[in-house]
């Protein structure tokens, strides 16, 4: 009987209509702080996870920038070399090491005719992204494999190919089938086999085994430069502004394309700092707006608390009725956002898997702790705004 009392004197004193604009100003606050802990959650995903597709930016491939005054000598010391694996943000650094002679491949199969002038490169084995048995070579093999990179063979099936009339290839074919490798000497052209055993999207040139490029260019290679034009490094941020900063500085390049989400980061960095400003600005309005609900509540109903008062309830009595009538509230409002963030993470991850960048479907943790600390701060504040006000009124 006292609780139905209590209810319509709050009802009538409160409002509806205030009621529900505390409502609305918490839920709006709710989304902007979820969603911006959820953002900065997606993009430390992006950033660092091993099953996201970007993961190859963690290895870079720097070489010296090219310019009028290093045409020729584009090539990196060894003091270059050791200042860059001293830098905080490289984790492993290995030296790509060029063939000194010239190779020319071409295909044995009349079916599909080829010849190209190539170069090879190496790398020690740590770096390579293709994992298979058949990269071994000594003297006595019978071949010589190698790896490739993907976008040689989109450029040769979706440019090459169509132009002069050849199949397109798939990798399992291209595998299957040995070319002629002629190595160019003073006293006439070497012919061995090679085979493609795999194929990389880390580096971009045509890579064959360490002991094979060691022999050759001994065997081979002619007296030129020995320092190496270019180095991989393994990092923990391919995006970072002091890596950009170091390369830029130093005169050193590397693939943009590896390195696009350093474009991308200001702007999201920008949008998460917003997205907590915004969510904080609001969650104190709402507050704001919460408190004021309950002081109106209480001071239009000053005379009768003050009644039931008089006739035994206690304050402690109402201050228990007051949370059980706001309590609910809060609890529905903090888990339909989640149900809202929840529904826009579904909807991202979809959107972006279609442009093959991926994250999870399901919100973080970090978002459902983030909903669970506020709904305990919301509860502190209404209780010590309920206690505040009743004991003044009384």
């Amino acid at each position: 009987m006292l609780n139905q009392l209590l209810k319509k004197l709050i009802q009538t004193a409160g409002g509806r209509s205030r009621k529900a604009i505390a409502i609305v100003g918490l839920s709006i606050a709710l989304l902007l702080i979820l969603s911006a802990v959820q953002i900065q959650a997606n993009y430390q995903q992006l950033l660092y996870s091993k099953t996201s597709q970007d993961s190859i930016a963690d290895f870079l491939v720097i070489n010296k920038t090219v310019t009028d005054k290093n045409v020729g000598s584009a090539t990196l010391s060894d003091a270059e070399i050791n200042d860059l694996k001293q830098q905080p943000f490289v984790e492993r650094i290995g030296t790509l090491t060029p063939s000194r002679f010239k190779v020319g491949v071409q295909s044995i199969s009349k079916q599909i005719p080829f010849y190209s002038d190539f170069f090879f490169e190496s790398v020690p084995d740590e770096f390579l992204d293709v994992n298979t048995p058949a990269w071994q070579w000594n003297e006595s093999s019978n071949y010589i494999p190698m790896i490739i990179p993907n976008m040689f063979l989109d450029m040769y099936n979706f440019g090459f190919s169509q132009s002069q009339h050849l199949p397109q290839l798939s990798q399992d074919l291209i595998t299957s089938l040995p070319v002629q490798i002629n190595i160019q000497t003073p006293t006439g052209a070497v012919n061995y086999y090679g085979k493609v055993v795999g194929f990389s999207d880390r580096i971009s040139s045509v890579l064959v085994p360490q002991p094979f490029m060691d022999w050759a260019n001994k065997k081979f290679g002619e007296a030129v430069n020995q320092h190496p034009s270019r180095v991989i490094i393994q990092t923990k941020d391919a995006s970072s502004p002091q890596l950009a900063g170091y390369l830029k500085t130093h005169n050193l390049s590397t693939s943009t394309e590896k390195t696009r989400f350093e474009k991308y980061r200001g702007i999201i960095t920008t949008v998460v700092a917003i997205s907590w400003v915004m969510g904080g600005l609001m969650f104190l309005f709402a507050l704001i707006v919460l408190t004021l609900f309950i002081q109106l509540a209480i001071a239009s109903a000053r005379e009768e608390i003050y009644l039931l008062i008089t006739l035994g309830a206690s304050p402690r009595q109402l201050q228990r009725f007051l949370r059980r009538q706001l309590l609910p509230a809060n609890i529905i409002t903090v888990i339909a956002t989640l149900t809202i963030v929840a529904g826009l993470q579904f909807i991202l991850r979809e959107t972006l898997a279609t442009k093959n960048i991926y994250i999870s479907a399901y919100i973080s943790p970090y978002t459902i702790i983030a909903a669970f600390i506020i709904l305990l701060l919301i509860g502190i504040v209404n209780d010590r705004a309920i206690k505040k006000y009743i004991h003044y009124n009384n």
